[in-house]
C-alpha cells in the first residue's frame, strides 16, 4: 500500500507536468482539376477564383480613443485604415477546416508529438486523463475537483463515483470546445503535425466572405442572432464548433464571425497599394489574427467587431483565452 507521502508526490507531479498527466507547397499536375479535388471530411474545398479583399471604409474618429477621449469604446487602433485599399486577389483552390481546431484534436497532438500542452490545461485540469482521475484517492479527487475544475458542488460530501462522473462530464464537454491559449508557433506546429498549415490571411478572408466579398460570412446584413456574442461562462466564453448554424460562410465554413479569434500565417503589414501609414505594428513584429470573439465585453454590441474584413494583430507569443486557430491545406 503506497504511503500518503508517495501519493501526494505523484499527485503534485501530475498536476504540474502536462506531459506526466497526459494519457491517453507542391505544384499540382496539369491534368488535375483542383476545384474537384478529394477533400477530407473535416475540411471544405474553397474553389479557385477572385474576390475583393480589404475595404475602403471611412474612419470614424468618434470610435477612436485619440480622436475622441470621451468616447464609450476607446479603441486604441483606428478601425478601418489597415483594411485599405479594397483590392482584387486571385487564389488557387485550397482546403479549409470546417471548424476551429478543438481541445480534443490538440490533446491528440500533444500526446502524440510530446509538444507541451497549454498552461491553461495544467491549471484547469484538462490535461488529466479519465484514467488518472479514477486512480486518485477520494481526498485528492476532491482537491482536483475544487481547485482545478472549480466544480460548484459540495465536493466534500460526494462519493468518488459521483465526483468522477461529474469530472468526466466536464472533460467531455471541454473536448468539443475550440483550443485556446496557444501561441502562433503552437498553432503552426499543430497544423504541420496534422499534414496541413495555417491559412494565409487572404485565404481566411476569402473563406469567410465568399466570391461576392460579403460583409459578414452569411451576407451583408448584420444579424446578432446568427452568432455567439457572449457566453454565460466567463472561463469559456465560446461554444463548440457549429453551435450557431447562422455563423457559416457560403462555402460552409463555421464560426468565422465569432467564437474565438484565429491565428493566420501572415505577419501584420500594410496591404499592397496602401497609403503611407505610421502604424507602429506593421512589419515582422506581430502576426495577424482574424475573426470576432465572444469575450469582447461591451464591444459585443458592435457589428464592426464581426466583419470578415476586420484585421487584428498580436505578438506571436500571445496565448489568450479567446484565441485559437484552424488549418488549411494545399490542393494536391
Amino acid at each position: 500500500m503506497p504511503s500518503k507521502r508517495l501519493l501526494a508526490g505523484i499527485f503534485c507531479f501530475a498536476l504540474t507536468s502536462g506531459i506526466a498527466c497526459s494519457a491517453e507547397n507542391k505544384i499540382p499536375a496539369k491534368n488535375i482539376d483542383r476545384n474537384k479535388a478529394k477533400t477530407p471530411a473535416d475540411m471544405l474545398l474553397i474553389p479557385a477564383g477572385e474576390f475583393t479583399m480589404g475595404s475602403d471604409k471611412v474612419e470614424d474618429n468618434a470610435m477612436w480613443r485619440e480622436g475622441n477621449a470621451l468616447n464609450p469604446y476607446g479603441f486604441s487602433d483606428k478601425l478601418y485604415v489597415d483594411e485599405h485599399p479594397a483590392h482584387k486577389v486571385t487564389l488557387r483552390a485550397f482546403m479549409m477546416d470546417k471548424y476551429e481546431v478543438t481541445n480534443a484534436q490538440y490533446l491528440d497532438f500533444t500526446n502524440t508529438s510530446r509538444h507541451n500542452p497549454p498552461v491553461a490545461w495544467v491549471q484547469n485540469g484538462y490535461n488529466l486523463t479519465n484514467k488518472f482521475l479514477a486512480s486518485l484517492p477520494l481526498v485528492y479527487l476532491q482537491q482536483v475537483a475544487s481547485e482545478r475544475f472549480k466544480l460548484d458542488m459540495a465536493v466534500n460530501t460526494m462519493t468518488q463515483k459521483a465526483l468522477l462522473a461529474e469530472l468526466v462530464k466536464i472533460q467531455t464537454e471541454r473536448s468539443k470546445l475550440p483550443i485556446t491559449t496557444v501561441t502562433w508557433a503552437d498553432a503552426d506546429a499543430y497544423c504541420r503535425w496534422a499534414g496541413k498549415r495555417l491559412p494565409t490571411e487572404a485565404e481566411w478572408e476569402k473563406a469567410a466572405r465568399g466570391p461576392e466579398s460579403f460583409e459578414y460570412p452569411w451576407g451583408n446584413e448584420w444579424d446578432p442572432k446568427k452568432i455567439n456574442t457572449m457566453s454565460e461562462n466567463p472561463e469559456s466564453p465560446y461554444s463548440a464548433g457549429g453551435s450557431f448554424p447562422g455563423d457559416k460562410s457560403v462555402y460552409g465554413v463555421y464560426d468565422m464571425a465569432a467564437n474565438v479569434s484565429e491565428w493566420v500565417a501572415d505577419w501584420y503589414d500594410a496591404y499592397p497599394g496602401a497609403p503611407p501609414s505610421d502604424n507602429k505594428y506593421f512589419g515582422k513584429t506581430q502576426r495577424v489574427t482574424r475573426g470576432g470573439i465572444t469575450s469582447s465585453g461591451h464591444y459585443d454590441a458592435l457589428s464592426l467587431m464581426f466583419r470578415s474584413a476586420k484585421r487584428a494583430h498580436l505578438p506571436p507569443d500571445s496565448a489568450l483565452i479567446d484565441l485559437g486557430f484552424r488549418c488549411a491545406k494545399d490542393v494536391q
